[in-house]
């Protein structure tokens, strides 16, 4: 109803989630102490700018609607502390939305976005940011900068091939980020189809300590496989060059995304890591972090590269 501010002029929390509204009105923004508004899983193709006023607002959600964008009005929400947009139509988000200094857990999934505006560095209290799903081809270098931001989440961004080095030592969900393999009519590259999913052995992400001199069997195998697949995928060689073979999904899906690459020599590392921990004091980082101790941790192949590898001073 349009009277609705004067009929409840201390409304605090208004939940109108899975119903069929297809317009917010414009009186909505006359709800001074209103902290939690949920109008997910709706019809709502536009957000009136009124929801600016609603100044005492701390959660907004809006998750499965068909939203196209969102007002640029919304960076006047100085309380805001979550904001779900997940599941609309969205290719952008509003660059006023770094003015919300006190949002602490923004979630944009299954969208269209295809940037990162990198005025949302400046979000300090950012815990939490989820952006599953979108077109995303790069992330502002800036990113993680932040000590408050611990969880970034940008799985399934397929234009998405690297993420900022401010992002080591949080907790990160990249899972099929990065070009797909192109394989050829030859299928020299199977995936089991089957309904059986094989799952990744224990071993897999594991973490090798500085005394392992051997690498697992299966290491030495995907490195192995990439080393020799991947210049035939990406046409460097003819299609009959090598046999072909077939693959469980999951190793399949690892082949082409592998864990990381060894600061030392570049090597692609699919199911250990050796890390390496450098305490850097009374640095320039030390002034962003606020503290005098930053740590950078180093991931390499082998002992034989964590023993080598130095940061350059």
């Amino acid at each position: 109803p349009e009277n609705l501010a004067q009929k409840l002029p201390n409304l605090i929390e208004l939940y109108l989630r899975s119903n069929n509204i297809d317009i917010i009105p414009e009186a909505i923004g006359s709800l001074a102490k209103l902290q939690s508004l949920d109008l997910s899983d709706n019809a709502l193709q536009v957000l009136c700018p009124e929801l600016g006023r609603l100044r005492s607002l701390r959660h907004l959600r809006l998750a499965n609607n068909q939203l196209k964008s969102l007002p640029p009005e919304i960076g006047d929400l100085r309380d805001l502390e979550t904001l779900d947009v997940s599941m609309n139509c969205l290719s952008a988000l509003p660059e006023r939305l770094h003015q919300c200094l006190s949002l602490q857990c923004l979630t944009a999934d299954r969208n269209s976005l295809r940037c990162f505006p990198r005025q949302l560095c400046q979000l300090h209290s950012l815990n939490e940011l989820s952006m599953a799903g979108n077109c995303l081809a790069f992330l502002p270098l800036d990113l993680g900068r932040s000590r408050e931001l611990q969880f970034v989440f940008v799985d399934n961004n397929i234009h998405l091939k690297g993420l900022p080095s401010y992002l080591y030592n949080k907790v990160i969900g990249c899972s099929g980020c990065g070009l797909a393999m192109h394989v050829p009519d030859g299928r020299l590259l199977a995936i089991d189809t089957g309904e059986l999913t094989v799952p990744l052995p224990a071993e897999v992400k594991a973490v090798g300590s500085e005394r392992d001199y051997v690498l697992p069997l299966e290491e030495l195998t995907m490195r192995a496989l990439h080393t020799l697949y991947s210049p035939l995928l990406k046409g460097e060689q003819p299609l009959n060059a090598l046999p072909p073979i077939s693959l469980p999904k999951s190793l399949f899906e690892l082949l082409q995304c592998p864990l990381g690459h060894c600061h030392r020599c570049s090597q692609p590392m699919f199911t250990i890591v050796y890390p390496k921990l450098f305490p850097l004091r009374e640095t320039a980082l030390a002034g962003v972090h606020r503290r005098t101790t930053v740590s950078f941790v180093a991931y390499c192949c082998s002992s034989q590269c964590l023993r080598m590898f130095a940061l350059q001073r």
